[in-house]
């Protein structure tokens, strides 16, 4: 391939070969990625035929966006006879990278149709809302506020299936209403609750141990997945197998039986409690199709089993519902 005596090129040739500078070349032979075969008596260094090859994968590899780490992995097990794994897995970690990226642009994108769509006179607000969620945005926040708010000695187990439910994970693809939201929601987990800066925690949550949370939640999530089948069939708040489970599952957190008399009670602690209903208006918007309904959320299936509550005492009856 190359016309020297010893078959060996100088790193001018060989830049020349590649179609590359030789800065370039250099460049890889310093990093140890691009091996010289000897130097000249005056020092130049001189490639073997196959450092063409070579530099062009290198080049290859690096034109995808491959890390220098990385190409230097697949040459040293293609050097030892097998790059077919590592090349597979630094591919595989580029594109997990470039998939972030990608998302990361979506999301400035859409925030700044936002900022450039609002009134002038909101520019720096709407600039300050939506500039406080990084890109791709996080859902840690919102993970730490239902910490604060579940039972302290809930089973983390427990815990995993209602976060699984109640987190929103923000879309791939957003559209500029999907980002406004999800900054909304951002800064209503974030903000101090009530003033004091402390967990708004409902009374209900006082006296649940780690076996009574773990009784509550999983009863008000099979509540809440009846009262948002009948939400979807237009069915009007009313006692019935979603009411009955809603207030069995407080009963059993208390170790006392559903009477009327609890559901009195119940009734009048569960309108004391904290309100987060923006939360959950705010998790629809972000979890919302275009055009389309919002689907029911844990929190207003819960309003809407509270409605029936009060419905239901309202008629004097205070019981489970007759079948």
């Amino acid at each position: 391939m190359f016309s020297s005596h010893d078959g060996l090129c100088t790193i001018g040739e060989l830049a020349e070969l590649a179609g590359v500078s030789v800065k370039t070349v250099r460049f890889y032979s310093d990093g140890g990625l691009l091996p010289e075969a000897s130097r000249s008596a005056g020092g130049h260094r001189r490639y073997a035929p196959e450092a063409v090859e070579r530099l062009g994968l290198i080049r290859s590899l690096r034109g995808l966006g491959l890390p220098v780490a990385d190409v230097r992995s697949v040459l040293d097990e293609q050097d030892a006879g097998d790059a077919a794994d590592v090349l597979e897995a630094a591919v595989d970690g580029r594109l997990r990278v470039l998939g972030s990226e990608l998302r990361a642009l979506r999301w400035r994108e859409a925030a700044l149709q936002l900022v450039r769509d609002c009134r002038p006179e909101e520019r720096p607000a709407r600039l300050r809302l939506v500039g406080a969620v990084a890109a791709p945005p996080s859902t840690a926040a919102l993970v730490r506020f239902w910490r604060a708010w579940l039972p302290a000695r809930m089973p983390a187990r427990a815990v995993g299936a209602f976060l699984e439910v109640a987190v929103p994970q923000p879309p791939d693809d957003p559209r500029p209403e999907q980002v406004l939201a999800f900054a909304r929601l951002y800064a209503f987990v974030t903000r101090p609750c009530g003033g004091s800066g402390g967990p708004c925690r409902p009374r209900a949550h006082s006296a649940a141990g780690a076996r009574e949370s773990a009784v509550l939640y999983a009863g008000l999530a099979t509540a809440y997945e009846l009262a948002g089948g009948e939400m979807r069939r237009g069915g009007t708040p009313r006692p019935g197998e979603a009411l009955d489970g809603f207030v069995d599952a407080y009963a059993s957190t208390y170790g006392t039986r559903d009477t009327p008399g609890f559901r009195r009670r119940l009734a009048g602690q569960l309108a004391g409690d904290p309100r987060i209903d923006r939360y959950w208006e705010l998790t629809a918007e972000v979890l919302g199709s275009p055009g389309g309904e919002l689907g029911p959320t844990p929190g207003t299936a819960h309003d809407w089993l509270l409605e029936a509550l009060d419905n239901q005492l309202s008629t004097g009856a205070g019981g489970r519902a007759r079948r």
